[in-house]
């Protein structure tokens, strides 16, 4: 039976306190905090991390990626492509982009399930990441959080089995953004709730409840999209649900993570799921997706592994300035040292392994792994100076040692002072890059890093990721 065979989920570590914001506007600010991408993340960047972390737990190759956002880095080139050639996925894999709608991940969900029944995929990757931006001193600047989601959808030892499905569409106008516009715009939050939230997804869930003879009380936990904690409860109460029986939005925590926010709740149930229960769960935007999940005896194989609290322990506060700089939402002084030259679309291409995927070479002869920091071709090995006698050797999932490092003062960088280092991999191998993610005070020689897909910059329009390393 088709279910959900991996779960994976990625919360940035920096958090923005609604108190913090209402410092800045000398008004009473909300409680909780929001989760803040870094400066050097997207929704891509967030998007690999969440489908590497669903990958760990599933030795199965997805051949099929889709990929929900709302916040794709471009208006027109397929995001998906960019997380699986990061994710390594074989290039036959078939890759969709779904976007526009904030029930984009279930929508893409729903996609994979049919994928799978069809025949046309065995493995579908569904992985929803958004980092959306409200208007400074608007509401939905306390209200949206950045994070990303995933999860595998297949048929080889599901933890959780797909029951039945049933989704209805609306074009009731409650949230928008044009072409032209940089923050979300909305509708009136009372007729919003009142008009449009409440009565379609209350049918929507009503609707797949009657048409699979349940009751609320056939459910162990229900897990829902909502705008905010008003509308979360308010859903709740309406249709009859427990309290107890209702997931946690973590609005106080991370915010509202647009796409990615019923998905990281779904795998936030999952991960405390015991085999029997029986999971309701509904995406919300331009109508309802709502599903019956079953968890099995599987759901064992993902006891042990982090868990969403640990993911929200992780955090560092910053202050709203850093937060406004890194959303490029005010004008600073430019760099006096010369711009970065730019690699022409040719170079790009020719080292797309290591850049994609942070592929390095083993030599044959002797088995010592090397890389190109740049991603060039290593013709003569460092060990034992045999000449092209290479197979490829992939460094992205490895950790490592951190040899050395330099503080840079006057590197460009939204996050003063830059850090670069040179990593030591486990197994072998030596990498020059740049560190992100760090406590400078406790950055040591000797500390264990991993590597992760960062934005390095973005010029003439193209954005230029790579793989930087961060402490474990």
């Amino acid at each position: 039976m088709i279910g959900i065979t991996s779960i994976g989920a990625y919360i940035p570590r920096y958090r923005l306190t609604l108190e913090e914001i209402g410092k800045m506007w000398q008004v009473r600010g909300g409680p909780g905090e929001k989760s803040v991408a870094g400066y050097d993340e997207d929704a891509v960047t967030m998007a690999v991390a969440a489908a590497l972390d669903c990958m760990k737990l599933n030795n199965n190759q997805a051949d099929a990626l889709y990929l929900a956002t709302t916040t794709a880095p471009y208006k027109e080139k397929q995001s998906a492509a960019l997380v699986a050639g990061a994710a390594d996925l074989e290039k036959t894999a078939f890759t969709a982009d779904f976007t526009n709608t904030l029930r984009a991940g279930t929508t893409a969900i729903k996609a994979a399930v049919d994928a799978i029944k069809s025949g046309s995929a065995r493995n579908a990757l569904v992985v929803a990441s958004d980092c959306r931006i409200g208007a400074p001193m608007g509401r939905f600047e306390q209200l949206l959080g950045d994070g990303a989601a995933a999860i595998m959808i297949g048929t080889k030892e599901p933890i959780a089995m797909i029951e039945g499905v049933y989704s209805i569409f609306s074009d009731f106008t409650d949230y928008w953004r044009t072409e032209r516009d940089s923050f979300i715009q909305s509708g009136e939050g009372r007729f919003l709730e009142e008009e449009g939230y409440m009565p379609i997804m209350t049918e929507a869930i009503h609707e797949l409840m009657r048409k699979y003879s349940l009751r609320q009380k056939d459910f162990n936990k229900a897990v829902f999209y909502a705008a905010d904690n008003r509308n979360h409860a308010s859903l709740a109460k309406a249709l009859g649900f427990d309290k107890s029986q209702v997931q946690d939005s973590f609005f106080t925590k991370i915010g509202n993570t647009g796409t990615a926010a019923a998905m990281i709740m779904l795998v936030a149930a999952l991960e405390e799921a015991n085999p029997g229960d029986r999971i309701l769960f509904a995406g919300y935007g331009d109508g309802a997706d709502a599903c019956i999940l079953r968890i099995t005896e599987n759901i064992s194989r993902i006891k042990g592994t982090p868990v969403m609290e640990d993911r929200f322990a992780r955090s560092v506060s910053i202050g709203y300035g850093k937060y406004l700089l890194w959303r490029d939402l005010i004008p600073v002084e430019a760099s006096s040292l010369p711009e970065r030259t730019e690699p022409s679309l040719a170079t790009r291409w020719r080292e797309r392994k290591t850049v994609r995927a942070l592929y390095g070479v083993k030599c044959r002869r002797c088995g010592a792994p090397q890389i190109h920091p740049n991603g060039q071709r290593v013709r003569v090995c460092i060990a034992c100076q045999e000449k092209d006698d290479f197979e490829d050797y992939k460094f992205s999932d490895k950790t490592g040692k951190l040899f050395t490092y330099a503080i840079d003062q006057l590197q460009p960088t939204k996050n003063p002072p830059g850090l670069n280092g040179v990593v030591d991999f486990d197994g072998g191998g030596r990498l020059i890059c740049e560190l992100t993610d760090y406590d400078l005070d406790n950055v040591e020689t000797g500390m264990t890093v991993e590597m992760t897909f960062r934005k390095l910059y973005q010029g003439k329009g193209i954005v230029n990721y790579f793989w930087k390393a961060k402490p474990i």
